[in-house]
């Protein structure tokens, strides 16, 4: 699946998400009397659903349980933030999964790098891995050149 597809889901959900979030706040005044008011219960027990809010913390459950971090894909309003290490002298960060992309920035070698998620992308030395950066701007660098600092990324 391509980023362009990948990222109209992600706001497509995120729309959905919010007006969900945004339908029982309007409705609350016209069922106040109604003793079926158990809507609110069926929102809070929605789990990996809801993507908007930070009330509901069922995706960490789901995180914490899986050891390559893989549990809690397309929750990312509790989404943890991983580090990297850049060991490329330069590092291209790109726009795209894949080396045709645009050239957003670069990194040096030793940067610090905050990583989102990993997806797969073109093989740049045998490793198809691309890491999603959060530094400043969003941006992809090949997990070729990145090294792990603690667990390795979720997916995105």
């Amino acid at each position: 699946m391509s980023l362009r597809s990948r990222l109209a889901i992600a706001v497509a959900a995120g729309v959905f998400a919010v007006a969900t979030a945004a339908t029982p706040a309007v409705a609350s005044d016209e069922g106040a009397d109604d003793p079926g008011l158990s809507s609110q219960d069926d929102l809070g027990q929605s789990g990996g659903t809801d993507q908007s809010g930070d009330s509901n913390q069922g995706g960490d459950s789901q995180q914490g349980g899986d050891s390559d971090g893989q549990g809690d894909q397309g929750d990312h309003r509790t989404a943890r933030l991983y580090k990297g290490r850049v060991t490329a002298s330069t590092l291209a960060l790109r726009n795209a999964p894949n080396r045709g992309s645009r050239i957003v920035r670069y990194a040096q070698r030793g940067d610090i790098v905050t990583i989102f998620c990993k997806t797969t992308g073109q093989s740049i030395q045998g490793n198809r891995h691309w890491y999603l950066l959060t530094d400043g701007t969003w941006a992809w660098g090949s997990a070729r050149h990145i090294a792990n600092i603690g667990p390795k990324p979720r997916w995105c």
